[in-house]
């Protein structure tokens, strides 16, 4: 069944990051419509699939990461003063089966890859 995923990983403290709340966004001629919102859990990761089976249609979607929030809530004072959320913008194309979206996030960077 298609679906998407994904997960965040705090890298500057060497964990998962639990609480990130993030969502999901499907972009049509311009046109941002949400489509899911939720929070990591303890293992970095979303509860269930952002989209599954018939819901995830080939087109330009975008994850937005609270980053800054979650870094306040760490502990980490001033983090959010650089980065505050963190959009990942992406294509889904027809007859791939699984997009997995990681973020790996830094108070004051990030990255991404297409995982598996």
């Amino acid at each position: 069944m298609p679906r998407l995923t994904t997960h965040v990983l705090d890298t500057a403290h060497g964990r998962p990051a639990a609480g990130v709340a993030l969502q999901l966004w499907r972009i049509t001629d311009g046109v941002r419509e949400e489509v899911a919102r939720t929070l990591t859990n303890a293992d970095g990761r979303c509860d269930a699939p952002l989209l599954a089976g018939e819901s995830l249609r080939p087109g330009t979607y975008e994850l937005v990461f609270a980053v800054g929030a979650y870094f306040a809530g760490a502990g980490d004072a001033g983090a959010g003063d650089f980065l505050d959320e963190v959009p990942v913008r992406f294509v889904v194309r027809p007859g791939l089966d699984h997009y997995h979206v990681p973020l790996l996030i830094a108070p004051y960077s990030y990255s991404t890859y297409r995982g598996s």
